[in-house]
C-alpha cells in the first residue's frame, strides 16, 4: 500500500484512488449503455436553477 500526499492525491493511498478510479469508470460505462430517454441540457440546466433559487 503506498500512501500519498494532499499534494499528489486527494486519496490517502494508491489504492483508495484505484478503487475511486474504478467506480467512477463503471457509473460512466453504465451511463453510456444506458437506454432510458435523453434528458435534454436546457431542462438539466432550468432544474438545477430552480433549485440554486429556492436557497437564494
Amino acid at each position: 500500500m503506498t500512501k500519498l500526499t494532499p499534494i499528489e492525491s486527494e486519496f490517502a493511498t494508491t489504492e483508495d484512488a484505484e478503487a475511486h478510479d474504478a467506480w467512477v469508470r463503471a457509473k460512466v460505462e453504465r451511463a453510456l449503455a444506458s437506454t432510458k430517454p435523453r434528458i435534454p441540457h436546457d431542462a438539466v440546466m432550468a432544474k438545477a436553477k430552480a433549485v440554486l433559487d429556492k436557497y437564494k
